[in-house]
């Protein structure tokens, strides 16, 4: 079972490497670019946002007895979140390093 949410952000994330590796870019393209991935970044910090609050919502639908939340879901969710903050952990340290990388380099 995917979660859209992800699968979209992944797309998305392809899209920007893409336009990202792309040789031919003017500057006006780097500054919208350089918006649609702020956009980008809060989007994805968003879903993960959501994902974490769905999975504590069926962790507590769980514990008190509701019928409608079965272990496999909350299994399933907590994974998928746990996932998700993982990535974007991963996706934090390369813009960190990123960032680190070019400020260290010489003008």
């Amino acid at each position: 079972m995917v979660n859209p949410g992800i699968e979209q952000m992944v797309s998305q994330l392809r899209a920007v490497a893409a336009q990202a590796s792309s040789s031919s870019s003017s500057v006006s393209e780097t500054s919208a670019s350089g918006h649609d991935f702020a956009a980008l970044l809060q989007s994805a910090v968003n879903e993960v946002n959501t994902t974490q609050q769905d999975a504590k919502t069926l962790t507590q639908q769980f514990e008190q007895g509701d019928p409608t939340a079965n272990l496999q879901d909350v299994v399933v969710s907590l994974q998928k979140a746990s996932l998700s903050f993982q990535t974007m952990v991963q996706v934090r340290n390369k813009l960190v390093s990123a960032y680190q990388e070019i400020m260290n380099m010489q003008v």
